[in-house]
C-alpha cells in the first residue's frame, strides 16, 4: 500500500493552505511598503488564517517549511517580527495619504514552534473592507518567490491579468516607490538601470515565472537619453495553471475535507460524493484498510483505485 497516499495523518493542513487563492485590498496591495522575503511569508501566513472581524491568529512554522521548503530559526523569526512591530505601512487613497503598522504583538509560545500574532485594529479595514475593489493572489505563489520585489511585483501584476498588461506605462520612479525603493528624503536605490533591472525586476521575472500562477514580462521606454517609463505585461501562466478558487457559499471545512480526498489523486466530482457520504467515515475506512495490510490480510497496489473501487462497491460512487 502506498502509505504517502493512504494515511490521512500525512496530509497537511498547511498543503491546503497553500492552494487557497486569497482576495486583498488594492489599497494594500498597491501600498508603498519594503518587507524582507521572511517578514512577508509572516504577513502571508496571517492572510491564510484571516476571518472576519478577528484580530488574533496562531501560525506554526512548520508549516512555513512545508510549504516553501526553507527553515525558519529563532533568531531570524524574532528580527523579523521586532522589526514588523516597527515598520510603518502606507497607503495612499484618493482622498488621504494613512500611516499604520500592521500588528499588535507576537506571542512566541516556548516549545510549540507557534507564533501568536494580533493584527491592528487600524489595520482590520484593508483586510477584510474588500467589496469591489480587491486583487486575487495565490498564496502559495507569493511564498515559492524568494524574492521580497517578486513578491510584491507578482501583486501588483495580478490587478491586471484579466486586462493583459497594466493600462499604460508608469514612471519607473513611481514604481520603485510601490517596492520600498525610494526613501522619505527621495533618495532612490538602484539609481543605475542596468543594476534595477538585473537586481529587481529580471530575478523577479525569473522567480514569478517558474513559481506562480502568471506569465510576467516588462518593456521600458526612455525619454530623451535615459528609460524614464515602464510597461509590465501579465496573463495566466500555461506552465503553471491557476489554482482553484474557494467558493464562500460553502463551508471551508467541507472544502478542505474535498481537499484532502483529492491528494488521493481522486477527482474533484468523486471526492465531493465521498465527503458528502461522511468526512470521518473515510477517515475510519482508511485506517482500517491501512490495519488489514499491515497484517497482511490485504493487498493495495493502487491506493487510488483500491479506494474508488470500495466506494462504488457501496453505491456511493457511479460504476463506469
Amino acid at each position: 500500500m502506498d502509505r504517502r497516499k493512504m494515511e490521512l495523518m500525512n496530509i497537511q493542513d498547511a498543503k491546503e493552505v497553500g492552494e487557497k487563492i486569497y482576495k486583498q485590498h488594492n489599497a494594500i496591495t498597491s501600498g508603498r511598503y519594503d518587507f524582507t522575503a521572511c517578514q512577508l511569508d509572516i504577513v502571508f501566513m496571517v492572510l491564510a488564517s484571516l476571518k472576519e472581524g478577528e484580530t488574533n491568529y496562531k501560525i506554526h512554522t512548520k508549516d512555513i517549511e512545508l510549504i516553501t521548503g526553507r527553515q525558519w530559526n529563532i533568531s531570524q523569526l524574532t528580527n523579523s517580527t521586532e522589526q514588523l512591530l516597527t515598520r510603518m505601512f502606507e497607503v495612499e487613497t484618493e482622498d488621504r495619504y494613512r500611516q499604520f503598522v500592521l500588528f499588535q504583538y507576537f506571542d512566541y509560545l516556548k516549545g510549540t514552534r507557534t507564533i501568536e500574532v494580533k493584527l491592528s485594529e487600524v489595520a482590520l479595514p484593508y483586510f477584510f473592507e474588500l467589496r469591489n475593489n480587491f486583487t486575487h493572489f495565490q498564496l502559495k505563489s507569493v511564498l515559492a518567490c524568494t524574492s521580497s520585489y517578486a513578491k510584491r511585483l507578482y501583486m501588483i501584476a495580478c490587478q491586471w491579468r484579466a486586462v493583459g498588461k497594466f493600462p499604460k506605462a508608469i514612471p519607473i520612479l513611481e514604481l520603485k516607490q510601490m517596492l520600498g525603493l525610494v526613501d522619505k528624503k527621495g533618495v532612490e536605490q538602484y539609481e543605475r538601470i542596468s543594476a534595477f533591472k538585473a537586481d529587481v525586476l529580471d530575478k523577479a521575472k525569473k522567480q514569478i515565472n517558474e513559481h506562480t500562477d502568471i506569465s510576467f514580462d516588462y518593456e521600458l521606454f526612455k525619454r530623451g537619453r535615459s528609460f524614464t517609463h515602464i510597461q509590465i505585461y501579465v496573463s495566466t501562466s500555461k506552465n503553471n495553471p491557476k489554482q482553484l478558487e474557494i467558493d464562500y457559499k460553502e463551508p471551508i471545512d467541507f472544502q478542505k475535507n474535498v481537499k484532502n480526498i483529492m491528494s488521493y489523486d481522486i477527482s474533484e466530482e468523486y471526492a465531493r460524493l465521498i465527503v458528502k457520504d461522511g468526512y470521518d467515515k473515510f477517515i475510519d475506512f482508511v485506517a482500517k484498510v491501512n490495519e488489514r495490510a499491515r497484517k497482511g490480510e490485504i493487498k493495495v497496489d493502487n491506493a487510488t483505485a483500491y479506494i474508488i473501487g470500495s466506494y462504488q462497491k457501496k453505491g456511493v460512487l457511479p460504476k463506469n
